[in-house]
């Protein structure tokens, strides 16, 4: 099967770089499966995962946010973060996401920025998820 490059690059730097045959990425439109040969094309991505796939093997990045573009021979995902399983702290992942729960659920407290509390939930879920999907 033809392969297709992939560069995903944030703002600290290159966070992956290879060949793989099937990209899919969640974009603000829905889900996106890319192979070798797709058409250009640019899109936002939500907070998710990034599966690559090559073969039988699976690597799957947390992306926060980003643009996906996409030549006949190349995707570039530019992203606010992206991290491999590896570079993940699962345990930090776990308490993130119990402090943003427990933002949400303090309803009385003025101070409190739901939306802001909303996105760091959904990051760390994203984070747990591709940890778990390692295993």
């Amino acid at each position: 099967m033809k392969t297709i490059k992939v560069h995903v690059v944030t703002p600290d730097g290159p966070v992956h770089d290879s060949d793989v045959e099937t990209v899919i990425a969640k974009a603000e439109s829905g889900e996106l499966g890319i192979m070798a040969g797709h058409v250009p094309m640019v899109a936002p991505l939500k907070i998710g995962v990034i599966h690559l796939k090559n073969g039988k093997t699976s690597e799957y990045l947390a992306v926060n946010g980003g643009i996906l573009e996409v030549r006949p021979d190349k995707v570039t995902v530019l992203a606010q973060s992206a991290e491999t399983a590896e570079h993940i702290d699962y345990d930090r992942a776990l308490r993130a996401k119990e402090r943003a729960e427990q933002r949400l659920h303090t309803q009385s407290n003025e101070h409190v920025d739901f939306k802001r509390a909303e996105l760091a939930l959904k990051r760390a879920m994203n984070r747990i998820s591709i940890v778990e999907k390692r295993y």
